[in-house]
């Protein structure tokens, strides 16, 4: 081999050599830049504000942090109802839902608070209460349980469902009644004489046409969303709780992002949760007019009153639970409730 052979053989050889050293780190770069996937569990279909949040969320993600996320959104219920999507939050195998704080309060019990009947007045009111100290105290009690929550979200307020109509609480003694399987739900309606009985979301069509249920309670969008109009078409506009919920992520997941990601994150759930207020009213708008096409009616509660008064044991009975009375009625008189 001449000279001029042995040195071209020489850098080949070299430049073959350093390529394999190079790739492991060419390859790690590839690999650090693939996106991170997020598993999303919604209730819903894609036409619903459950699901459509989400897609403002990634998209604000998306233009923030291009490329470094991807959002597997399942909707529909497919990855169960809302106490096994906190399950699989709590264990990291889904990243990222919407839930009730009834469904979470089985963990936090603080969080009924937000559930206590006829506290608050309107939506705004809500609002103020979870952007104040009551929503940085629970979000605290949420994260020591694996749930980190970004934001609040506003489901409406929950009305009476029923087979036959019902205007007054006496109406109601001797039914049961699907319940979200918390104590404060079960009490306030054996408050009225009703059994309550525990009955996760997407199996409550079923148990009410059987005759398992013969009631539920439930906001105007989810009615619709559920097609309940079907088995208990008539509505009484009762208001009796305003649902509200949160935005929240696994620790798992929060806890592998850095804080450019999640500042972004924190944005964008802020974000959502303001669009999802927005889609929730005009999705009740939307949700009614379909239940009245399908045959559902609407009623008006007789003697406000009554019903107040039978819900209102529970301010009693779980006030050491959520903070005490005065914190109760101060948040009542925040509102200008009566």
């Amino acid at each position: 081999m001449s000279t001029l052979s042995r040195r071209r053989f020489i850098q080949t050889a070299t430049a073959v050599g350093a390529g394999l050293i190079l790739a492991p780190a060419v390859i790690g770069r590839v690999r650090a830049q693939a996106p991170i996937t997020l598993t999303v569990a919604s209730l819903f279909g894609e036409d619903k504000p459950e699901t459509q949040i989400w897609h403002h969320i990634r998209d604000i993600v998306a233009e923030k942090l291009p490329g470094q996320f991807h959002f597997n959104i399942v909707g529909n219920a497919a990855l169960g109802g809302e106490k096994q999507v906190a399950e699989g939050i709590r264990l990291g195998s889904v990243q990222a839902s919407l839930s009730t704080v009834s469904a979470l309060s089985g963990w936090v019990p603080e969080a009924q608070l937000l559930d206590l009947p006829f506290l608050f007045r309107d939506a705004a009111h809500v609002r103020a209460t979870v952007g104040g100290t009551v929503g940085a105290e629970l979000k605290e009690k949420f994260a020591a349980q694996n749930f980190v929550v970004l934001d609040f979200i506003n489901y409406g307020a929950r009305h009476l469902l029923t087979k036959k109509p019902v205007t007054e609480p006496a109406q109601l003694a001797g039914k049961r009644i699907r319940v979200i399987q918390t104590p404060l739900h079960t009490g306030l309606w054996s408050a009225f004489g009703m059994t309550p009985i525990g009955i996760p979301i997407p199996e409550t069509y079923n148990a009410l046409q059987t005759g398992v249920a013969d009631a539920m309670d439930l906001t105007k969008s989810a009615y619709a969303g559920f097609r309940l109009y079907e088995v208990v078409p008539y509505l009484t506009e009762t208001g009796h709780i305003w649902a509200s919920g949160v935005v929240y992520f696994s620790a798992s997941f929060w806890n592998g992002l850095n804080a450019e990601q999640q500042q972004v994150f924190r944005a964008a759930a802020s974000a959502g949760a303001a669009h999802f207020n927005k889609l929730i009213v005009a999705d009740e708008a939307r949700s009614m007019a379909l239940a009245a096409q399908h045959g559902g009616e609407v009623l008006q509660p007789e003697d406000q009153a009554q019903w107040e008064e039978g819900a209102r044991d529970v301010w009693q009975d779980f006030a050491a639970v959520v903070g005490g009375c005065d914190k109760i009625e101060a948040i009542r008189q925040a509102g200008g409730a009566g």
